[in-house]
């Protein structure tokens, strides 16, 4: 009974090195957390949740602390991409632009510093391992999750950002992570939701998907993390994150890859409504994944005990390999030792900001004679993304004294009306999501048709010709740094400014 006692002990150690949950609170780790942190849990993923805006990245060093005070160990990931994903800054949108404004520089040595930058703020924060860059080609303009998180739709253009990206910040000791493999961007719908599919053909996947994958893993990278998408071509019964031929077959032989593989968060519907966090586990283990992301709001200590025990006896009963948990959680503790031998060098601050305003692109006329009527066209967040500020809007009204801005969803108010208020300022039109909001290209028509000078700020990628018109101001995704710029262009254009009053 003694031995049997150690054994189980053993397996539940190791079953608890593979999970890096999520939790909620910005300021004290709960109980069940530290409790299961100090039973030897692998690491933590940190959300916007648990950033107080007060505190700032302060307070995450101060959370983080207190986390290692119950492990020293203990590791902590963050989703800090830049542009549209962001968590250290989601009280008021990214300080660094995204993939897509760096995909559309194209200038791999920016991408690097704005990699080591961001790294150098995380390690100061006390966190180990950053779910970025994206690796997904942005091949589906209809994709409701990827779009400017891809830096282009060009897979050796992605490839050569992706090895930068990984270099820049792993030389500052934070792991990167190339996501989501292998390949979430021709999809059309959202793995947050549901289990979204791509039927292309293996020689499709091969040109257009794995690329960017093969770049990362000859840079090295420390963590590949899995899309929860089906592959029929590579294997028709389960998503990628579950299955055996994708991650052992195609990730471990195929691309040699020997790092950690990291699930993407097991709470997303294409994994928690279907075979259910703890089936979800042991799938995973048996593909070939070593740690399981467990990111959800609503997750807490049932559910990671209900993921231990599900791992412990599926050793037990001998359909999981305890070597197999054991190699798992082995390069969990590998990737700490790498960690904690990485001496990074000193970063100079202002690659970021410098790289977005290089990356905003303008065409036509855009002076202003007077202050404007900014439209910002509200456009939902992503899943990915969560609520987090965007738009040129109130940067051009803290530039530009006596602008006027209005807000328009699909229901209003009316644009006519708007318009009538403010016949004589020039309007500037601010939009996100023109490729799948139809209602925002039929108003930007018809602002146009009564305000033909009108100048559209894109914050999106893909543009649509027809909504860019002749004066516009493109930014390459919806972070806060190119808002920014494309506000100091604006205003740079207008004889009301006031200097210095950028925010």
């Amino acid at each position: 009974m003694t031995d049997l006692h150690a054994g189980r002990a053993e397996l539940r150690r190791l079953a608890l090195a593979t999970m890096f949950p999520g939790f909620l609170g910005a300021a004290t780790p709960p109980a069940w957390l530290r409790r299961l942190a100090a039973e030897g849990l692998g690491g933590v993923v940190l959300f916007g949740r648990n950033v107080d805006p007060s505190r700032g990245d302060a307070g995450v060093a101060e959370l983080t602390a207190a986390l290692r005070e119950a492990n020293p160990d203990l590791l902590v990931g963050i989703d800090e991409e830049g542009g549209d994903v962001t968590r250290l800054d989601v009280a008021a949108g990214s300080t660094l632009p995204g993939n897509a404004a760096l995909g559309a520089l194209d200038d791999p040595e920016a991408s690097e510093r704005v990699a080591a930058e961001i790294a150098a703020r995380l390690r100061a924060c006390g966190v180990h391992l950053n779910f970025a860059p994206v690796a997904d080609v942005d091949s589906n303009p209809q994709n409701p999750v990827i779009g400017a998180r891809s830096f282009g739709f060009d897979p050796d253009l992605v490839s050569r950002h992706v090895a930068a990206f990984v270099a820049g910040q792993q030389a500052q000791g934070v792991a990167a992570t190339a996501k989501h493999f292998p390949g979430h961007g021709g999809t059309s719908e959202d793995s947050h939701l549901t289990v979204p599919s791509i039927h292309d053909s293996l020689e499709v996947i091969h040109q257009r998907d794995l690329p960017p994958f093969r770049a990362a893993v000859k840079a090295d990278v420390k963590i590949v993390m899995t899309a929860h998408i089906r592959f029929p071509a590579i294997d028709g019964e389960r998503p990628a994150t579950l299955s055996g031929p994708v991650i052992t077959g195609l990730l471990r032989e195929e691309l040699g890859y020997d790092g950690l593989v990291m699930t993407d968060g097991m709470d997303m519907h294409a994994i928690s409504r279907t075979v259910g966090h703890p089936e979800g586990a042991v799938l995973a283990l048996l593909a070939g994944v070593d740690a399981l992301c467990v990111g959800g709001d609503t997750v807490g200590p049932e559910t990671l005990e209900a993921m231990a025990s599900a791992l412990v006896e599926a050793v037990e009963s001998g359909r999981l390999p305890e070597q197999r948990l054991a190699e798992a959680a082995g390069r969990v503790a590998s990737l700490r030792r790498w960690l904690a031998g990485v001496t990074p060098v000193p970063v100079a601050a202002g690659a970021a900001t410098g790289a977005a305003r290089r990356a905003v692109t303008t065409a036509g006329d855009l002076r202003l004679e007077a202050p404007p009527l900014v439209l910002q066209l509200e456009d939902e967040p992503s899943m990915a993304a969560g609520p987090i500020p965007w738009g040129v809007a109130e940067h051009l009204a803290a530039r530009v004294p006596g602008t006027v801005v209005v807000r328009l969803t699909e229901a209003g108010p009316d644009l006519a009306g708007v318009l009538a208020e403010h016949p004589d300022r020039r309007v500037v039109v601010g939009v996100r999501g023109v490729r799948r909001r139809p209602w925002q290209v039929g108003l930007v028509a018809a602002a146009r048709e009564l305000r033909p000078d009108l100048v559209v700020v894109d914050h999106d990628v893909n543009p649509v010709a027809d909504v860019l018109g002749e004066h516009h101001v493109l930014t390459y995704g919806a972070a806060r740094v190119t808002a920014e710029a494309a506000a100091d262009i604006l205003a740079s254009h207008s004889g009301v400014s006031e200097p210095g009053s950028a925010t």
